[in-house]
């Protein structure tokens, strides 16, 4: 009888049935009142001075690529003189630049891998790429060298970045350099590609001369799609190559 009489004063009466849904629909009708002006603010928001509604922005036009300075050069002016000076029929048998090459050999890597890591950045940035660390063949016990051990840096350059580092080392690298006298013309391999050697990596307008703890020198090769000696000099004449008289 006790547990009975328990479970009946447990029930809630009527009245408190009739407070406690009242109490509720107040909730209701409060949260609904604040939300209103929230709606009404990002409405406002929305309409610009004039009380229409705001346009979304426009998405920004990409910005036009402007192609490298001597591949416009090539194209207008040196590709025609080449033709008539060889007497090419075909276009295609005009020599043109197929890549160029830059390799950067540090011998103290072996006793120091951040000096590499060093180097590799540097390039980077003179290239406009990242260079690739170039590792040892073989194993050489009189070099202290092991195969697999990092000894220097590459870059290969095509296309537009290749024209464009052309465009630096003429114009503004080799005019840096000390006591430059010129490239000599004996520098090609025989089937159309020119190597050049520089001693000092900070003639290079993107190398800071006071953060550079060490100056390396490097190997720029040209590589073309002539087929003799003549065609690329030819070719790299026209570029305005320094060629020693």
């Amino acid at each position: 009888m006790a547990d009975g009489e328990d479970k009946k004063a447990k029930k809630p009466t009527k009245s408190e049935r009739d407070k406690g849904a009242e109490q509720a629909v107040k909730a209701e009708r409060g949260g609904k009142a604040a939300a209103a002006p929230k709606a009404e603010k990002g409405a406002k928001a929305a309409e610009g001075k004039d009380g229409k509604p705001e346009k979304p922005a426009a998405p920004r036009e990409p910005e036009p690529k402007v192609p490298a300075r001597l591949k416009v050069e090539f194209e207008q002016a040196i590709r025609p003189r080449l033709a008539k000076q060889f007497g090419y029929k075909n276009r295609f048998q005009i020599p043109t630049l197929d890549k160029i090459v830059i390799n950067m050999g540090i011998g103290e890597g072996v006793a120091d891998r951040k000096k590499v890591e060093s180097a590799a950045a540097d390039l980077a940035l003179i290239a406009g790429q990242k260079a690739v660390v170039t590792k040892a063949r073989k194993s050489i016990a009189t070099y202290k060298l092991r195969a697999g051990q990092a000894i220097g840096c590459k870059v290969t350059l095509r296309k537009a970045r290749m024209y464009e580092f052309l465009d630096r080392l003429i114009n503004i690298a080799l005019p840096r350099v000390r006591d430059f006298r010129g490239l000599s013309p004996k520098s090609f391999d025989g089937r159309g590609n020119y190597t050049l050697g520089i001693k000092e990596h900070i003639v290079f307008p993107e190398i800071d001369y006071d953060k550079t703890a060490d100056v390396w020198g490097m190997d720029i090769t040209v590589c073309t799609t002539a087929r003799n000696d003549e065609e690329a000099r030819a070719l790299l004449t026209a570029f305005n190559f320094p060629f020693r008289q």
